[in-house]
């Protein structure tokens, strides 16, 4: 059983109707609905500190729950961050690095901590991050709204951030100051960027039916909008946006599409609506890969006029 047939299971044995989306909707008020996401990172499981600094990391561990508050079409507003750290990290400079990475970004997006905890670890390091954000009452953009004839889009290239989970793997290192141009590939592996000022453009919309992040890379992301929405899909290989320096790391091109439908941490934005109310919008940043179709959970890959099944792949815990 994987993590996420775990987390059917629970859903269906404690009736817990909230639990499936990138972030748990509440009601606020009369205008305003609260989102609640929460992400753990655990040190050489989620993350390496010999790849990464502790200013990279905390402005991680952040973006990846931004990413889910965009992906409801909600803007974030506060967060709480605990942390259990080993004796060896506490009595360095390590956790005020860590904060001043998180601030940084926090700062730019207008996001406020407000609580959290700290505790020993016996030897690894682990963060739990949680953030809250606020949409329209009634406007968040859950993963079920896909229909049979909507069309399918992401927010921006993908396969950077496997790609740059490759070259760290084969032992090359993030400096900001390299003009090296495979330094934007570990950049989108180790401090990515969350879709925060589109996800609520394209909630604003009305035209978007589902919408979820890409954490886990196409085939297993766009497998839960369609179990969620009881819907199937189809994905054209040709339509699929590349980060530039990719190819050059994979190697072929089915190397290529691994990185991209299966390596995840891109945390670009996939979602679905027709195509003739999303083309009058004005969003020069998506791309239409593919199609919502009837043929219930089946995820296809069509390439050169031929379809295969593609099935769920990427990183599992369990």
């Amino acid at each position: 059983m994987n993590e996420f047939e775990f987390i059917k299971n629970i859903k269906k044995k404690y009736s817990l109707d909230l639990v499936g989306d990138d972030c748990a909707v509440l009601p606020k008020d009369a205008s305003t609905d609260l989102l609640i996401s929460t992400d753990m990172l655990v040190e050489d499981i989620d993350f390496r500190l010999d790849w990464t600094t502790p200013e990279l990391l905390g402005r991680k561990a952040l973006a990846v729950s931004l990413s889910d508050v965009a992906a409801m079409g909600g803007s974030p507003v506060w967060a709480l961050l605990s942390i259990g750290i080993p004796e060896a990290l506490w009595s360095g400079r390590f956790l005020d690095r860590f904060y001043d990475g998180w601030h940084e970004l926090a700062n730019r997006h207008g996001v406020k901590l407000v609580g959290g905890d700290i505790s020993r670890t016996p030897n690894k390091l682990v963060i739990d991050s949680t953030v809250g954000g606020s949409v329209p009452t009634g406007a968040a953009v859950l993963r079920s709204g896909a229909r049979a004839g909507d069309s399918i889009y992401v927010t921006g290239p993908l396969g950077g951030a496997a790609a740059g989970l490759r070259l760290l793997n084969e032992g090359l290192r993030f400096d900001q100051s390299a003009s090296d141009p495979r330094m934007n590939l570990l950049a989108k592996q180790l401090t990515p960027t969350a879709r925060v000022e589109l996800g609520p453009r394209l909630g604003d919309s009305k035209a978007v039916t589902s919408m979820i992040d890409l954490s886990d890379g196409i085939s297993s992301d766009l497998a839960h909008i369609c179990r969620a929405s009881n819907v199937g899909a189809v994905i054209s290989v040709n339509d699929i946006p590349f980060e530039g320096e990719v190819m050059s790391i994979a190697g072929s091109v089915d190397a290529m599409l691994d990185f991209a439908l299966n390596g995840g941490e891109d945390f670009e934005l996939l979602f679905t609506g027709p195509q003739e109310k999303l083309s009058l919008l004005n969003f020069d940043d998506i791309f239409r890969i593919g199609e919502i179709t009837e043929t219930v959970g089946v995820v296809e890959l069509e390439r050169d006029s031929k379809r295969e099944v593609l099935p769920p792949g990427g990183y599992r815990h369990f």
